[in-house]
């Protein structure tokens, strides 16, 4: 499995499971089978509503010795409603109670976004704090310290620009150590690449094959399909794998990790696999033409422009 190093050596799996809008016993069955086969890396979050699965999936994998915890990479993220410094340290207790561990490997900022403590996802401007009232750089000292207190090992952000992580460099003992966005060839995101390798900050790709199972009320009309591109295609074919595995591997060979999601075995055999693809120089700079910066995640249903909040990737 390829590794990615933190700045103390540290090393996050390249590849790993992405959970967002899986639940129940398929995300339990699915865990299980992708630790089986392999995978140490898995992903979720406070918002996924599906911490205490993995927990349970987590567990049983230990206990019948297919895994030991310190060989598991367990990421989870702090919802927008706890960025308040003294809820930090409440929320990954919360995460790491359902989850059942003693400790998370990655915790990140899930959005450069503040909610009222409890207001889970916002009805009105009223639900929303401005960054003045909850600022991104003490919400991000409250997470060094809870790196401090060794209940997470490493500290990132996610959805974060470089603007924002400039915003907060003044006030950081330390860097951020990674950042997850989304990424793929119509979304390429080389400024920010280029800003995170700089900085030795990691970059992990989120929604790489378009998140197509996502909420109709999250697409917008006619969008792109990643898995159309005749280009894409033509490397599929070239290297004798899918388009999805191109999909995946580009990630890989890029120098990024990636989450995609999958439940049903024969994808998480499919993904697994992409790792063993290694692409010839010319091809990786030929993805280059395909970017088109289109995101399927554009942040618009968290507008709020009476508190500061337009389209947060602007």
């Amino acid at each position: 499995m390829q590794h990615l190093s933190f700045r103390n050596q540290d090393s996050m799996p390249a590849l790993g499971l992405g959970t967002w809008k899986a639940q129940g016993e398929e995300l339990i069955e699915a865990i299980i089978k992708a630790v089986t086969m392999g995978y140490r890396h898995i992903d979720t979050a406070m918002i996924y509503h599906n911490e205490h699965e993995i927990g349970q999936a987590i567990k049983q994998l230990i206990d019948s010795g297919v895994v030991t915890r310190e060989e598991l990479f367990v990421t989870s993220k702090l919802w927008n409603d706890a960025h308040l410094e003294d809820h930090v340290a409440t929320a990954a207790a919360q995460s790491l109670g359902k989850l059942g561990l003693d400790y998370l490997d990655l915790y990140l900022i899930h959005w450069p976004i503040a909610f009222k403590h409890t207001v889970i996802l916002p009805e009105s401007f009223q639900d929303y704090y401005t960054l003045a009232q909850a600022p991104l750089h003490k919400t991000w000292q409250a997470m060094e310290a809870l790196k401090a207190s060794g209940r997470v090992k490493h500290i990132g952000v996610s959805n974060f620009t470089v603007r924002h992580l400039e915003g907060l460099a003044p006030f950081c003992k330390e860097f951020p150590e990674v950042n997850q966005v989304e990424l793929h060839p119509l979304l390429q995101q080389e400024s920010l690449l280029e800003y995170c390798q700089k900085h030795n900050i990691l970059l992990t790709a989120y929604a790489p094959l378009g998140s197509g199972d996502r909420h109709q009320s999250m697409k917008a009309e006619q969008e792109p399909n990643l898995f159309a591109i005749k280009q894409i295609h033509g490397l599929a074919q070239k290297y004798d794998v899918t388009p999805g595995q191109i999909l995946i591997s580009w990630h890989l060979n890029r120098g990024c990790s990636v989450i995609p999601k999958a439940m049903q075995e024969i994808h998480l055999e499919e993904n697994y696999a992409a790792r063993h693809i290694v692409w010839a120089p010319e091809d990786l700079a030929s993805i280059k033409d395909l970017d088109q910066h289109y995101r399927f995640i554009n942040g618009h249903f968290f507008d709020c422009p009476e508190q500061g909040y337009g389209w947060v990737f602007a």
